[in-house]
């Protein structure tokens, strides 16, 4: 019934334009969303909106309150620690098992998604405070096919909804050029060398210290970055 999917297609179209204006921070943490507002600028009903908005409270992307309506989850230094531990623990199992139930196929699928992110630059030129598109969405497969092999989708829809939470916090700290002195790519190398020579804990450990220095340097944003979102 084309009708009738039609609805569910427009509402998911709009959460993707949210989901996307929330992980790179155009909009930013704690500002509020107006349901109306939203409804002109996609010309989609009030409902529609609701309904992707209530979504992306699902996803920990966005705050609902009875009183406030909706806005974009704050940030805080106590969360971003809990989601980057947290991802540490999640991730790090997830990669563990795929390193050991992984095949041929899963090591050569690693070493492609690695050469195909490093095929792109990590900002532009002009704007080293902002990302390259198409590193982004690079970086997302290399870091998702790293753990592909785990075989629990449980496991990797947890990360999956991880990686969104630390993204908002890698994309702010970029934005303050907080690691304009970082070299990322010997970061995934690291992870990758491991991974090939089926190291688990070394692969783990490399992968932990590659977390562990985006929560650093997004701490060091901390007075910009924490300083943004609305009052609770």
């Amino acid at each position: 019934n084309v009708a009738g999917e039609r609805p569910r297609s427009l509402t998911s179209a709009i959460q993707g334009r949210l989901r996307a204006d929330i992980l790179s921070t155009r909009l930013l943490p704690g500002q509020k969303l107006h349901i109306a507002g939203l409804a002109k600028q996609f010309s989609v009903s009030l409902a529609a909106v609701r309904e992707a908005l209530s979504r992306l409270v699902a996803d920990g992307l966005v705050q609902a309150s009875d009183q406030r309506g909706f806005r974009v989850s704050p940030v805080s230094p106590a969360d971003l620690r809990d989601v980057t531990q947290t991802r540490v623990d999640i991730e790090g199992l997830a990669l563990r098992r795929s390193i050991e139930r992984g095949d041929a196929a899963w090591l050569a699928s690693v070493e492609k998604s690695f050469a195909a992110l490093c095929a792109v630059p990590y900002t532009y030129p002009d704007d080293p405070t902002c990302h390259y598109e198409e590193w982004v969405v690079q970086h997302r497969i290399f870091h998702r096919t790293l753990v592909n092999a785990c075989g629990s989708p449980w496991l990797l829809g947890f990360r999956d909804v991880l990686h969104e939470q630390s993204e908002r916090y890698r994309r702010l700290a970029i934005r303050r050029d907080a690691d304009k002195s970082r070299n990322v790519e010997a970061e995934h190398a690291a992870i990758v060398r491991a991974t090939l020579k089926r190291d688990a804990e070394a692969a783990v450990t490399a992968l932990s210290k590659h977390f562990m220095t985006t929560m650093h340097l997004v701490e060091l944003a901390t007075p910009n970055t924490f300083g943004s979102s609305d009052p609770a």
